[in-house]
């Protein structure tokens, strides 16, 4: 006999290794099972307790304002798919890691599972909106990803033991076959799990649109007339489509409230505080108005604007009703999803201003995204400070003593929109026919209207453009003009002229801390 395979007396057999291969599966079938149930139980319970929604929502919290505005300046509006795309990446790379650290033994990737479960249940509990049940999805999270991790490698340490060394190791491989099955089941259950809420969503806002088709308003927006826009050189439509319409905001997850669950609190430094409920708005009087939404983070010749027509209650009879006393400079309001802001308590009662709680947009309920079932609309303020979506508190108080959360990360408190020119035709670089060439663009000042657009090519006088039908002072103006070009390079610029006479600005200035300035220059080739 062979001494090799003598062994002494006192010497027990090493734990069989797992293959490299089936110990990453094992770390990242935990991970999705612990996240697919996690995501489950929060759309059962609270959808905003999803462990891996938190993560993300923390990650955006706490990002330092030039990280914030590199990802919105390159992902646009994919921004937030790629920061969960990026989230994921990295989790399941720290879950093959522990997979791999564990082949022989579990308590490395329990650790590390433990680790990952508890960093969940951190930014679930230190969310801003958190109630006692919103612990049961990062728990459950946390417990099932122990448990699928360890059972898992359990399973694959039978079924990779040397042969003879234990009877059921054919069985034990089928075991995980069928466990690695119920881990993947269990995360497509959880990824799933979104459409519970919104199914109630989606009948919610078909009941409001039904409501809203009714001859209920009590005042209508004037029709648009036909020389509002020149889609047909380039300029958007009038009207923005819900579909098209641009959004910007901090929520991963869209919030899924329906509209008999919603309710405002109107309070703080008020004389009448009170709560309404969507049955309470729908008894006001209800108003249309046309309005061109900006948003602080366009750039100079952005697309971060659009427009459309807003159903809703007005805000400063509202407010009027709640009695705000003096020294209440502004009205902070809060999201279903604790998003906060403030807006300046002076525009709201403003006469005329024409503010709203909006719950209809361009001829339906408000979509999802767009805040429904009730949103903040204030003509002539950035969103960032006015367009709060799923609305839910709003407290008369101060800037100095409720900082809204932009403000809190450099953003000015008060945001007056800017007087704004944008070339749409010719695209940057774009090739024309040389010959008469047609200029065109849109150029918006809220709530004061645009008077006048001046248009130059390369360097030479300013000339007036033609401009679009005026809908209001609160809606963006479209302008055109025309110029004959020789063959070569050419360079447009243009600026626009509010209803006070206030021409904008020529120095360049980036968004933050309270929009962009700067006049508009378009590169192009005429052949």
């Amino acid at each position: 006999m062979s001494t090799d395979t003598i062994r002494p007396a006192t010497e027990q057999p090493r734990e069989p290794a797992i293959p490299p291969g089936p110990a990453v599966v094992i770390g990242m079938l935990a991970l999705a099972a612990a996240l697919g149930v996690g995501h489950l139980v929060a759309g059962l319970v609270s959808p905003a307790s999803s462990p891996f929604l938190a993560v993300g929502d923390t990650v955006i919290r706490f990002s330092p304002q030039w990280l914030t505005e590199f990802a919105k300046a390159t992902f646009g509006l994919a921004d937030k798919p790629v920061l969960l795309a990026g989230i994921a990446v990295v989790s399941a790379a720290i879950a093959a890691a522990a997979g791999l650290a564990s082949r022989r033994r579990a308590a490395v990737g329990l650790v590390v599972v433990a680790v990952l479960g508890v960093l969940g249940l951190a930014a679930v509990g230190f969310a801003p909106v958190f109630g006692p049940r919103d612990l049961a999805a990062p728990v459950a999270a946390l417990a099932t990803g122990l448990l699928v991790f360890s059972g898992l490698h359990a399973l694959a340490v039978r079924a990779h033991r040397p042969d003879g060394t234990d009877r059921r190791a054919g069985p034990s491989r089928r075991a995980v076959l069928v466990g690695s099955s119920s881990a993947v089941a269990l995360a497509a259950l959880g990824a799933g799990a979104g459409g519970l809420t919104r199914a109630g969503v989606d009948d919610s806002r078909r009941r409001v649109t039904a409501w809203l088709a009714g001859p209920r308003l009590a005042e209508r927006a004037p029709g648009i007339p036909a020389g509002a826009a020149f889609p047909e050189l380039g300029t958007p439509t009038f009207l923005t489509s819900n579909r098209d319409f641009y959004r910007i905001d901090v929520a991963l997850r869209v919030p899924a409230l329906r509209a008999d669950d919603w309710t405002l609190r109107v309070h703080g430094m008020v004389d009448n505080p009170f709560t309404l409920t969507f049955g309470d708005l729908l008894a006001r009087p209800l108003v249309e108005r046309t309005v061109t939404m900006t948003c602080v983070s366009n750039p100079v010749g952005g697309n971060l604007v659009s427009t459309a027509n807003f159903v809703g209650v007005d805000l400063r009879d509202l407010l009027v009703e709640a009695g705000v006393r003096r020294g209440a400079d502004q009205i902070s309001s809060t999201s279903v999803d604790g998003w906060y802001t403030g807006t300046p308590t002076e525009v709201l009662l403003e006469p005329g201003r024409g503010g709203l709680l909006a719950i209809g947009m361009n001829g339906e309920a408000l979509p999802p995204e767009h805040g429904f079932p009730v949103r903040m609309v204030v003509p002539g303020l950035y969103g960032y400070v006015s367009a709060t979506k799923w609305v839910v508190d709003m407290e008369a108080t101060t800037f100095a003593a409720t900082p809204g959360y932009w403000s809190e990360r450099g953003w000015a408190p008060r945001a007056p929109i800017k007087t704004q020119a944008r070339i749409d035709a010719p695209r940057g670089f774009a090739t024309v026919p040389a010959g008469r060439v047609v200029v065109a663009g849109t150029a918006w000042s809220q709530p004061t209207g645009v008077d006048r657009v001046e248009v130059r090519m390369d360097g030479g006088p300013w000339r007036d453009a033609v401009l679009s039908t005026e809908v209001s002072g609160d809606t963006w103006r479209m302008w055109r003009a025309e110029f004959d070009l020789a063959p070569g390079g050419h360079t447009v610029q243009a600026r626009a002229t509010d209803g006070d006479g206030l021409t904008q600005t020529e120095r360049r200035t980036d968004p933050i801390p309270d929009g962009a300035s700067g006049w508009p220059a378009i590169l192009f080739t005429a052949a």
